[in-house]
């Protein structure tokens, strides 16, 4: 009879992570179609309700011509109003969110 090896099976390697990080949250299993079509059959014999759309909502256009018109000052007043360390302070939080999570150059 041969000698078997004792060599391990290889196993997957695993990713490595930089220090500090988190393991990678583990994504859950799909729920099953079949159970939610039937849950959706249920759920409407229960309350009475259909899938019909609800009716849409008239917006007032005065009101989103206001709306609008603050939103076009909103961002050049507030920048007027900063000091320049404050604008300094702002933009540093800014490129910092932008860049975080990403790999260096």
């Amino acid at each position: 009879m041969p000698k078997r090896s004792r060599k391990k099976a290889a196993s997957r390697p695993q990713p490595r992570r930089a220090p500090g990080k988190k393991a990678p949250k583990t994504r859950e299993p799909e729920p099953d179609q079949n159970q939610l079509a039937y849950d959706l059959i249920r759920y409407i014999e229960e309350t009475g309700s259909s899938l019909e759309a609800p009716p849409r909502v008239v917006k007032n256009p005065m009101a989103v011509a206001l709306g609008r018109l603050g939103g076009l000052k909103g961002g050049k007043a507030r920048a007027d109003r900063l000091t320049p360390a404050e604008r300094r302070h702002s933009a540093m939080k800014a490129a910092h969110a932008r860049w975080k999570g990403k790999p260096p150059r």
